[in-house]
């Protein structure tokens, strides 16, 4: 195998900051409920003709500024998202059209909020392997557009933004030490959007255009499943906690991160 770097990083948020006050205006909430159950003080909303697509492009020309690469001989991109413009055409394939790419690949992948580390190992892979030389890989999602603001228990957590990584071959360093990748699709009930079925695992689910979570069943599996993985992850790159500088974890709550860093002995 081969090795590959992750050689530029940009981001992109929208303008609009949707804040727990903003929020005691149209829910039973408080800014202390907020805060003290997911640490977030505020949200980033994008415009209503702003869509992921768009969000993806703000990102990898903030990547392009930020490091004066160039895009253009990228071969392949991958774009983790939960929320595309379209069913199809590919969010990926709008952006290649739009960067000007000619000789790309171009694909979406769905995993939800392991869409971007999914997405980051596949680009790793393609690398390493030979299959490709500089993969674009971008997560992004507008939340808010599926988010229901009625429902106190959601809307608090979700905002809109991307990320874009450039990972290319280097022969002289690896950026990845290891990976571990899993899935468990009995839980899926707790949490969805409705696409063109409305059961599963034999439960009928709720009938609404908007994002659905079981919060309380959510915690349970992250917090007796992470933990686990990050130390099998952790065995297979032959490394122990107190090594790691940085646990960047998806930010889905302070409230999931707080007793996933416990388990691990990390603060």
């Amino acid at each position: 195998m081969g090795k590959a770097r992750v050689t530029a990083i940009g981001t992109y948020v929208p303008e609009k900051r949707l804040t727990n006050p903003d929020l005691e205006q149209m829910v039973d909430t408080s800014d202390e409920w907020i805060v003290k159950r997911t640490g977030i003080k505020e949200r980033r909303i994008g415009r209503p003709d702003e869509q992921t697509s768009d969000l993806c492009i703000a990102a990898v020309e903030d990547l392009m500024h930020r490091y004066d690469k160039h895009v253009e001989d990228v071969d392949m991109i991958l774009v983790a998202t939960s929320t595309p413009d379209f069913p199809f055409p590919s969010v990926a394939s709008i952006i290649q059209n739009k960067l000007g790419i000619k000789a790309s690949g171009a694909m979406d992948l769905s995993a939800a909020c392991a869409g971007f580390v999914s997405a980051l190992h596949t680009a790793h892979g393609f690398v390493a392997s030979g299959l490709h030389k500089k993969v674009l890989v971008i997560g992004a999602d507008s939340l808010s557009k599926i988010t229901d603001y009625t429902d106190r228990n959601t809307c608090v957590l979700f905002g809109d933004g991307a990320g874009a990584v450039l990972v290319e071959a280097d022969a002289a360093s690896d950026s990845f030490l290891g990976a571990y990748v899993g899935s468990d699709g009995s839980a899926a009930q707790h949490v969805y959007r409705l696409g063109l079925s409305s059961n599963v695992n034999d439960i009928e689910l709720q009938d609404t255009p908007y994002l659905v979570q079981n919060g309380r069943e959510v915690f349970r599996w992250v917090v007796r499943n992470i933990p686990k993985t990050i130390t099998t992850l952790l065995e297979r790159a032959e490394m122990q906690m107190k090594q790691v500088d940085w646990f960047v974890p998806h930010s889905a709550n302070l409230r999931l991160i707080e007793p996933i860093s416990e388990k691990l002995d990390y603060s």
